[in-house]
C-alpha cells in the first residue's frame, strides 16, 4: 500500500532516532520519513521535499516541542531550503558527537553484525579535535559553486541549486568567502615532516586530523623495526611516512595509490625514506601479484569502503593486523562483517569529530586475527 504524500505536503510528526546522513527518522501516512533540521524527541511540522518508492525526505519547518540540545544555528543559511553543507548547526556540539556515536554504533551492529553486548567493551566516543572549540572555521579547503547569474555560493541539500553565500562559517580564514583559494603550493606539516601540495591535491580538510589519524594508526598497528607493511590507498603518503620511520632502514613499507598527482607528492615528501616503496597502481589490481606477506596493512579506502574483493586479497596474505581508516561508518560496518568472515575480528576503534556541524566523522579501526583465523 502506498501513501498519498506529495512534495510540499506538511505533517506534524514525532522525531525518532538519528539516521546516517544527517537525517532523523519519523513516520507519517504509513511511510518512513528522513527529516533534516530536526532532533530526536522533538515534535515538529515537516514539509515533504522528495517522495520515491524507497524513501520520503522532509525538512522540519516549525519546531513545536524543541529538544534541550537544540541551539540557534550560528550560520544564517543553515535552515530548510538553505545551504546543504551543514546538517547539525542547530545541535549543541556535545550532542552532535553523541549523535555521531549513535550512528557508528548502529552501523557496526546492523551492518557489521556485532551485538550490543559485543560492542560494550569498545570506546565509541567521538573525540573532539583540537583547534576549533566552537566547531567553526576548521575547513581548510572549499569548493564554491556559481549560479547561472554568476553569483557564488554553496548548493542546497540534494540539489544543484546554488544558495548565494558571502561567507562560510565552517571554512578557515582564506577560503571562507567566494573566490578565495590558496595560490601556488600549500605546505602541511605533521610530526615535523612536510608535504607540499597544490591547492587541488587531496589532504584532510581539518587541520588537526592528519596527526590524530597518524597517532591512532601507529598506536593500533604498533609497527616495529624490521617489519614489512603495506599502506593501501596511500594518497600523499601520510601513513607511509611514519610507518617507514617506525620500521626503519631494515624494514619495508609499500605504499599503493592510483592517483599520479598524489604519488608525485609522496615521492617528494618521502624522498629521505628509501625503505618506502611507492607504487602507482589500482589497489585491487596490484594485490593479486603483490610480493611477500606483510606484518601489517593500513587500509584507507574511498567512502564506499574497501569491499570484499580487496579484503579477500589482503586476508589471503594473513597479516597479523589490519588498521582500517574509514570516513563512512556504514561502509566500515559492511567491511567489519566481511573481515569477520575472513578470520579478522574488530579489536579497537577510535572515532574523531573531524567535520563539526556536519554528519561526517572519521574512524580508525584495528582488526586482528581471530582464534579461528588463518
Amino acid at each position: 500500500m502506498t501513501s498519498d504524500l506529495q512534495v510540499g505536503d506538511e505533517r506534524v510528526v514525532e522525531i525518532g532516532p538519528v539516521a546516517h546522513g544527517g537525517h532523523f527518522i519519523a513516520h507519517s501516512d504509513g511511510r518512513t520519513l528522513f527529516v533534516r533540521h530536526a532532533l530526536s524527541g522533538e515534535t515538529v511540522r515537516v514539509r515533504i521535499t522528495a517522495v520515491s518508492r524507497k524513501l520520503v525526505r522532509a525538512d522540519a519547518v516549525e519546531v513545536l516541542t524543541p529538544s534541550p540540545d537544540r541551539v540557534p544555528a550560528p550560520c544564517p543559511w543553515a535552515h530548510p531550503n538553505g545551504c546543504g553543507g551543514c546538517d547539525f548547526q542547530h545541535v549543541a556540539l556535545p550532542a552532535q558527537r553523541v549523535l555521531k556515536q549513535q550512528v557508528v554504533t548502529e552501523a557496526i551492529t546492523r551492518f557489521g553484525r556485532l551485538s550490543p553486548d559485543q560492542l560494550a567493551d569498545f570506546d565509541l566516543t567521538v573525540r573532539e579535535l583540537p583547534g576549533n572549540p566552537d566547531g567553526l572555521h576548521w575547513r581548510t579547503r572549499m569548493t564554491w559553486a556559481t549560479d547561472p547569474n554568476g553569483r557564488h555560493g554553496l548548493r542546497k541539500h540534494h540539489s544543484h541549486d546554488v544558495v548565494a553565500i558571502d561567507r562560510c562559517l565552517i571554512a578557515a580564514e582564506g577560503v571562507d568567502t567566494p573566490g578565495d583559494s590558496p595560490t601556488g603550493k600549500v605546505v602541511h606539516e605533521v610530526r615535523g615532516r612536510s608535504w607540499r601540495l597544490a591547492s587541488g591535491d587531496f589532504w584532510q580538510v581539518h587541520a588537526a586530523l592528519p596527526e590524530a589519524l597518524v597517532d591512532a594508526v601507529l598506536e593500533f598497528g604498533a609497527p616495529t623495526p624490521g617489519q614489512e607493511w603495506w599502506d593501501l590507498y596511500s594518497g600523499a603518503g601520510l601513513f607511509a611516512a611514519f610507518l617507514g620511520e617506525a620500521v626503519g632502514a631494515d624494514g619495508q613499507v609499500t605504499a599503493v595509490e592510483s592517483v599520479p598527482a598524489a604519488v608525485a607528492v609522496a615521492r617528494r615528501a618521502l624522498h629521505d625514506l628509501p625503505q618506502v616503496q611507492l607504487e602507482l597502481a589500482d589497489v585491487s589490481r596490484w594485490l593479486p601479484t603483490a610480493p611477500g606477506r606483510p606484518d601489517g596493512v593500513v587500509l584507507d579506502p574511498p567512502r564506499a569502503g574497501a569491499g570484499r574483493e580487496v579484503l579477500e586479497a589482503v586476508a589471503e596474505r594473513a597479516p597479523d593486523v589490519i588498521v582500517y581508516v574509514a570516513c563512512d561508518p556504514v561502509a566500515l560496518g559492511r567491511d567489519v562483517a566481511t573481515l569477520a568472515d575472513l578470520g579478522y575480528r574488530l579489536d579497537r576503534i577510535r572515532a574523531f569529530d573531524a567535520f563539526p556541524m556536519t554528519h561526517h566523522l572519521e574512524t580508525v579501526a584495528l582488526f586482528t586475527q581471530s582464534a579461528s583465523g588463518s
